[in-house]
């Protein structure tokens, strides 16, 4: 439910809130004085594209708030906003903000986090129904038609049955899709997987340390160079003419000389003794080391080879030898499956066979109730339009079939064998016409009304707005239309915008909209109205203020 909209520098509109309560409520005011306003707020709440001709004169930003009571919506709208990462409703408050600026910067919020237009008319859509000449008609739709048939019928869990059941048909197909090709395509794709298969199962990647085999690699492609500054510091150390060995000696023998003179120096000596030592384990390790340097040209050649490979396999199958095994395990796989394809097809053609079978009793059996209850559907919504003024109106619900064929995917809907259309024909003679070919739309108000009324429990959608459905009505049509509306309110919120006294009389809330000049500028305000005032209003609808048309608002109120 709608509790609060709020509308700021919008056309005529200067800053106006409104709160909303349930029921029907109904919004009047002169022709031209703003009540399409409220209509095009709306539209921006529910994901329309803005137009900055709609800023108020003279002003750079134009706000739409709106705030719905979501508490008895039955579709999980918490789950939507999860699914696009948005704070779910706090207090089951769903709040919406539209910004449109002059420079065309424009931004929408859900919950106060910025938000896509194609998520706000996704929410709209389960949101609000408008009813005019506005995008907001859901019921021109043949598949929202076909949803609202077989909520009627009673046979929306078939109907997600034989869905499923498409569901499968249409997932193993693709299974087959993906083992059937050409004969050369799948000599080259065995050729292929057995090839990758074999190359690295072949490289014995899980015997291979990485970092080790490229550390012996780079020692043994450097082996020249390694060795000889290895003997290059062995010689300063132990082997040229001087070397360390000899200096560190002599200056042994000097410190002990030093040690005899004076006790104080015998730490310089323990030094000493510390330095000698390193130079000896230097020249012990550094010739082990250089021993094991030697490197056989075969050992470079196997290691150039292995390191060769493994980047290799990286280029082709992935960027470390995890990732390497892994495909490989993949090709395996997909390689046993090809190998069994024949038996492989045999069993999905023998599931694909039973899955048809089954649909081919659940599609009539589908197709069969939504025809019964069609009818009944028709001659509901027609004695509904006649009491909206169309006594000679006609309003059928056609109902084309396709055939299943085994096999044949693309004959498949995942919502049965049946399209349909509402058909109207508002004129006795005159043939009848898919609903959005109906061209005046004083008509299609009155067709969504009745049909609205007709399937007031099936239909989810909380808030229903109606504009223009006092076209070329009037007497007791309109009262007709009144009565409607009131009855829509006890399962909806309904909000209609009405020149009509009767149906303004039948609402439970009644505002009114009245543009005046305001510091030499034109704004639009809106009023809730208290019972006094719409005594008022409604004579003015009736024709002005004179006792008569007083004494007939008032007697419209008391007949609500």
């Amino acid at each position: 439910m709608l509790t609060t909209l709020r509308i700021k520098n919008l056309g005529l509109v200067d800053d106006i809130t409104l709160e909303l309560g349930p029921g029907f409520t109904t919004m009047t005011g002169e022709t031209g004085a703003g009540k399409s306003m409220i209509i095009g707020a709306l539209n921006l709440i529910l994901g329309q594209r803005a137009d900055r001709k709609l800023i108020r004169s003279g002003c750079d930003t134009c706000i739409v708030e709106a705030v719905f009571d979501i508490t008895h919506i039955e579709t999980p709208i918490d789950e939507q906003l999860d699914e696009y990462g948005l704070e779910s409703c706090e207090n089951n408050q769903l709040l919406i903000k539209r910004t449109v600026t002059s420079s065309g910067n424009n931004r929408q919020f859900i919950n106060h986090s910025p938000a896509s237009l194609n998520l706000l008319s996704l929410l709209g859509r389960l949101l609000v129904d408008i009813h005019g000449p506005y995008d907001h008609q859901s019921l021109f739709d043949p598949q929202k038609q076909l949803e609202l048939l077989d909520a009627f019928a009673g046979v929306t869990e078939m109907r997600e049955d034989y869905s499923a059941t498409v569901a499968q048909v249409k997932a193993l197909q693709r299974e087959k899709e993906d083992l059937i090709s050409d004969e050369q395509s799948y000599a080259q794709q065995l050729d292929l997987l057995r090839y990758q298969s074999h190359e690295i199962a072949s490289a014995q990647l899980e015997k291979i340390d990485e970092a080790a085999l490229e550390a012996d690699f780079r020692k043994a492609r450097n082996s020249a160079q390694i060795r000889e500054l290895g003997h290059s510091v062995l010689a300063a150390v132990s082997d040229s003419e001087p070397n360390l060995i000899e200096q560190v000696s002599q200056i042994g023998q000097a410190l002990h000389q030093l040690v005899q003179l004076d006790h104080q120096t015998e730490a310089l000596l323990e030094a000493h003794v510390q330095m000698a030592d390193i130079a000896q384990d230097l020249q012990t390790e550094l010739s082990r080391y250089l021993d094991s340097v030697e490197i056989e040209p075969e050992q470079l050649i196997h290691l150039e080879e292995q390191v060769n490979e493994l980047q290799s396999l990286k280029r082709k199958y992935g960027g470390s030898i995890k990732e390497i095994l892994n495909f490989g395990e993949e090709a395996q796989s997909k390689l046993q499956l090809l190998e069994s394809r024949d038996s492989e097809v045999e069993r999905i053609n023998k599931d694909l066979h039973a899955l048809f079978h089954q649909l081919l009793k659940q599609a009539p059996a589908l197709s069969r109730i939504r025809k019964q209850k069609s009818r009944a559907l028709a001659e509901a919504t027609g004695c509904q339009l006649g009491d909206l003024g169309f006594n000679d109106g006609r309003f059928e619900v056609e109902i084309m079939n396709h055939s299943i064929v085994d096999g044949e995917i693309e004959s498949l809907r995942s919502s049965g064998i049946d399209q349909i259309d509402f058909l109207f024909g508002p004129n006795p003679g005159e043939p009848l016409h898919p609903l959005k070919q109906i061209a005046s739309s004083g008509e299609i108000a009155r067709v969504m009304l009745a049909l609205k009324t007709v399937l007031a429990s099936e239909d989810h959608v909380p808030l229903l707005v109606f504009d223009e459905v006092d076209a070329n009505v009037g007497g007791e049509t309109a009262h007709a239309v009144g009565e409607k509306m009131r009855l829509l309110g006890k399962t909806h919120q309904v909000i209609c915008i009405t020149h009509l006294a009767p149906v303004a009389a039948a609402a439970d809330q009644h505002f009114r909209v009245t543009k005046s000049i305001q510091e030499k500028r034109t704004q639009t305000a809106v009023e809730k109205l208290t019972k006094k005032k719409r005594v008022d209003e409604l004579g003015r609808m009736l024709g002005g203020k004179v006792s008569a048309a007083k004494k007939h608002a008032e007697a419209l109120l008391k007949r609500s």
